[in-house]
C-alpha cells in the first residue's frame, strides 16, 4: 500500500523503498483499498510526527519494513533505532543493500522481541534514557492484548526521560468496528485473527493517569489538511513527558 500511494500524483508522502520490499518478499496484498486510506493518513501524520519532535533519539516498536531513516529530512545529530525481530531486520537490511540505500540518520537496527527484554536490547544499542526521546508504535497495538499493551506502554514510559513523546492510533470504537468488518471477509481472515484489540480503554486517559500529557488529531482534520476525502474514523494520540 505504502508503494501504490507513492506512485499516486497525488501521494500524500513518497517511499521509493516500499516496491522492493514487496518485490523481494513475491508478496500479493489481499486487503485492496480496505486500509490504504488509513495507511496514507497516518504514515503522513506520524512522518510529520517524527521529524517535528525534536528529539534526537527516536525509536520505532517492531519497525517492520518502515523506511522513514532513509526518506525522511531529518534534523543533524538524529539517531533511529529500529526494534524488531531479527529475522525480519535481516530481509530489511539485505534489501537495502541491494539498493545501496543510505540512511538520512544515524541507523540502529535492535533484533529483539517485544515481548522479551527489549528495553535491555535497547540500551546495550546505545540508547540513552536520560535523553528525550520520540517513540512511534505504528499499527501495533491492535496485535496485542490489553494486558500486554499495558506492560509495552509501561516499559516506554520508564524510559522516557522529560521532554519525550509518543504516538500511535487512537479510536478503540473504530478498531473494534475494524475488526468486525475484516474477520467478516474471508480473505483478511488470517490477518485478523492475528488481532488482540489494543488497549482496551480510553488510551488518553490511561496515559495522563501516569504522567504524560496527550493531544488527539481526528482523521476528518487531516484529510480537509491534506486536501483528501476520507470516511474513516479514528484518528492518532500524541503524548508527551513534562
Amino acid at each position: 500500500m505504502r508503494a501504490r500511494e507513492s506512485e499516486r500524483p497525488d501521494r500524500l508522502f513518497e517511499d521509493a523503498y516500499a516496491g522492493a520490499f514487496v518485490a523481494a518478499a513475491d508478496y500479493a496484498s489481499a486487503s485492496g483499498e480496505l486500509f490504504a486510506d488509513h495507511l496514507a493518513f497516518r504514515t503522513r501524520f506520524f512522518d510529520g510526527y517524527l521529524t517535528g519532535s525534536g528529539c534526537r533519539q527516536v525509536v520505532l516498536l517492531a519497525a517492520g519494513l518502515d523506511s522513514r531513516a532513509y526518506r525522511l529530512d531529518w534534523a543533524p545529530g538524529v539517531r533511529l533505532f529500529e526494534i524488531d525481530l531479527p529475522e525480519l531486520l535481516t530481509f530489511k537490511d539485505a534489501v537495502l543493500a541491494e539498493m545501496g540505500a543510505r540512511p538520512a540518520c544515524e541507523r540502529v537496527a535492535v533484533p529483539a522481541d517485544l515481548r522479551e527484554d527489549w528495553p535491555g536490547a535497547l540500551r546495550a544499542a546505545g540508547f540513552d534514557p536520560a535523553e528525550p526521546v520520540a517513540w512511534l508504535a505504528e499499527g501495533l497495538l491492535i496485535y496485542l492484548d490489553a494486558e500486554e499493551s499495558a506492560r509495552l506502554l509501561t516499559r516506554v514510559g520508564e524510559l522516557s526521560a522529560r521532554g519525550s513523546s509518543l504516538a500511535f492510533e487512537h479510536d478503540a470504537e473504530a478498531a473494534a468496528r475494524l475488526m468486525e468488518r475484516v474477520r467478516a471477509m474471508p480473505k483478511l481472515r488470517r490477518v485478523a485473527e492475528l488481532w488482540r484489540g489494543g488497549l482496551g480503554e480510553d488510551a488518553a486517559a490511561w496515559l495522563e493517569e501516569r504522567g504524560w500529557r496527550t493531544r488527539t488529531v481526528g482523521r476528518a482534520a487531516l484529510a480537509a489538511e491534506y486536501g483528501r476525502p476520507s470516511t474513516g474514523k479514528g484518528g492518532f494520540l500524541v503524548a508527551e513527558r513534562d
